[in-house]
Parts: C-alpha cells; sequence; structure tokens
C-alpha cells in the first residue's frame, strides 16, 4: 500500500509495524500516510500505532532539510521511489567525511577509516528505532534507573567485497552482532549481479539484518542480496549505503515493498557505464589498494 500510495505527489507513506517507527516516521520524516498490516501486526498495537502517528509531530530542524532534498526528487520524473522509507544521514562530518572519500587524491589507508567511521553514523540511525527496556543500576553517587536495548538481535551482512569496508564500524557499534557474508560480481557487460558466495548466522531470521554495501548504483546487487535473506526467512531487513544513485533506490525500494534504506548521499545519478556520479569511484579497489 505504501507503495501504490508514494506514487501520488507530495505523499510520504510508509509501512509501519511497531509504535516506536511510528513515533520516528512522523518526527525525522514528517511522514503524512501510515500503511498498516493486518495480517502480521495484532490490531491494539494497530490501534497504538495510529494513536502515536496522529499525535506525534514533526520535529524540524536537521531533518526539515533532509526531507525536502528527498522530496526535490519528485521534480525528476524519472526518479520515484518511496522516500519515507529513505534516511538521508547528512550530519555536517558526515558531509565532510564523504567530500575527502571523493576525493581521487585520497589513498586507500585514508579511505578505509573514513569508509568504517560514515558505517558508525549510518549505524545510529539504522538502530534508532530500536525497543528499549528499564535497567537497573548503580552508580558510584546512588542507585537508579536506566535504559538498555530490548532483546533486539543483529546481524550485519556485507555484499562481498566494498561492504567489508563497513563491518568493523558496525562492529564497533554493535559488538553482540554476528557477520554473515553475501558475495556478489557485477557482469562489466550485462551490469547483473552476480552470486558466488552466501553464509549466514543460523539464526538470521531472528535478526535485524543489517545488509552494508559503500555503493548503491543500479540496485541490481542490492535486490539479489535482500532476496536471498527473505529466501531465508530474514523479515526485518535494512540497506545501509555511503552514496546512492536515485535509479538504485528506485529498484531496490520498488523491488522489496518493507526495506528501508540509509545513505550519507543521493547522488546525480548513472553514466553510461552503469557509474554513480558524481559518486567516489569503485569502492572496493579504493578500499583494497586494487586500483
Amino acid at each position: 500500500m505504501a507503495l501504490a500510495a508514494d506514487k501520488v505527489a507530495g505523499v510520504r507513506a510508509s509501512s509501519i509495524t511497531s509504535v516506536p517507527f511510528a513515533e520516528l516516521f512522523r518526527q525525522h520524516n514528517n511522514g503524512n500516510v501510515v500503511c498498516l498490516s493486518g495480517r502480521f501486526v495484532d490490531v491494539e498495537v494497530n490501534k497504538e500505532i495510529v494513536k502515536t502517528f496522529l499525535e506525534t509531530e514533526f520535529e524540524g530542524g536537521r531533518h526539515e532539510a533532509r526531507v525536502a532534498k528527498v522530496m526535490a526528487l519528485e521534480d525528476d520524473m524519472s526518479v520515484s521511489f518511496d522516500s519515507s522509507r529513505v534516511t538521508l544521514v547528512d550530519h555536517p562530518l558526515v558531509q565532510h567525511k564523504l567530500t575527502i572519500m571523493r576525493d581521487e587524491r585520497t589513498g586507500s589507508k585514508q579511505f578505509r577509516e573514513l569508509v568504517k567511521e560514515l558505517a558508525l553514523f549510518e549505524g545510529y540511525e539504522a538502530t534508532r528505532d530500536f525497543p528499549l527496556e528499564d535497567a537497573p543500576v548503580k552508580t558510584p553517587i546512588c542507585a537508579t534507573t536506566g535504559k538498555q536495548i530490548a532483546g533486539r538481535k543483529v546481524a550485519i551482512v556485507p555484499i562481498l567485497r566494498a561492504g567489508l569496508g563497513m563491518v568493523d564500524g558496525l562492529l564497533e557499534l554493535i559488538p553482540a552482532a554476528r557477520v554473515g557474508h553475501v558475495g556478489m560480481y557485477r557482469d562489466e557487460v550485462t551490469h547483473e549481479p552476480h552470486e558466488y558466495y552466501a553464509k549466514l548466522p543460523a539464526d538470521a531470521e531472528q535478526r535485524t539484518c543489517l545488509v552494508v554495501d559503500p555503493m548503491l548504483a543500479t540496485g541490481g546487487s542490492a535486490t539479489a542480496a535482500i532476496d536471498y535473506l527473505r529466501g531465508q526467512g530474514v523479515k526485518d531487513v535494512r540497506l545501509l549505503v555511503l552514496v546512492a544513485a536515485p535509479e538504485g533506490i528506485k529498484t531496490v525500494l520498488d523491488h522489496d515493498p518493507d526495506v528501508r534504506l540509509y545513505t550519507c548521499s543521493i547522488d546525480e545519478g548513472l553514466n553510461d557505464a552503469a557509474y554513480i556520479v558524481p559518486g567516489l569511484g569503485d569502492a572496493g579497489d579504493r578500499i583494497f589498494g586494487t586500483l
């Protein structure tokens, strides 16, 4: 339903399955249409989702510019996608570090470090809606009650090989996460992805899977990886990329109605060789020094 609703100009719709996500959808994305699941979500939870959606205000501020950037893409009729499922991580430090990454003079060592740092930034945003529970704790001063993540398990799934560069940053943020791997290579003539390796944690279907790849160009590798995860029973899939082409975003979101996408930049588009413009070159080659 969200996919259909977002075809209407000005609509920011999303399929909402939890109360925290409903709140964040309003606060950060200024969502104006909520789509509910009668099959997978209890009716009482849906009532709370609607109540939260109606009572929560858009925070504006730093989110206002980000939402405006995403909505501005409606002016380009060749690119239309569910913008409510796209989070643009455009913190000033992210923009600064991304500019250094784009520079052709930046060496592999610094490039690797920046990929790791930006993955950490995106990890914060991708886990922002994780549920919390009370946790008693005793400080050096007194006893109090804090908060802790309520039983959410995570798997980090890099798309080989460039996705490996983002793993360490996310593991610093979520040390208990398990790591799976999906190997894809792109045919240089057809630009189509081909899977050559895949292995996931045994309980992957019970985890929130963060699929990571620095570049989202045509979307072929990402959709193939997401299809593999869905085939293994994974319900919560979130795609984290550093630079995305509008064409790739559209391909991924049209292909899978539930995946959420996080990116540090939405670039201009693809060139004739299906490389992102302005992009940052071949991320795998720059990470591993195989230029």
